[in-house]
């Protein structure tokens, strides 16, 4: 099995909807990423980048404390800011 389907299987089993999204503000624009657009988005990087966020993914299913939300929302904001950072390097 593919890592993005192990990925997308977790969250079925946990009856989270991957096309549930997450909103964020930046500079005063709403932005909605969902969870699956996030889970492929990571599925691009390199294996062992998969590999941690598959492993940190297990472990916010498990965890009481992070949870899947704060996860996904950590997530988001990391592929906003490097999409950001990489649009204000190319102007």
């Amino acid at each position: 099995m593919s890592l993005i389907q192990e990925c997308k299987d977790m969250l079925q089993d946990a009856g989270i909807n991957r096309q549930s999204s997450i909103e964020f503000d930046v500079n005063g624009e709403v932005m909605s990423l969902t969870l699956e657009y996030i889970i492929d988005t990571y599925m691009q990087a390199s294996h062992e980048s998969q590999l941690v966020f598959v492993t940190a993914l297990k472990k916010a299913l498990e965890s009481q404390e992070m949870g899947v939300e704060k996860f996904f929302e950590g997530m988001g904001q990391l592929l906003l800011m490097t999409h950001l950072s990489d649009k204000f390097k190319t102007e």
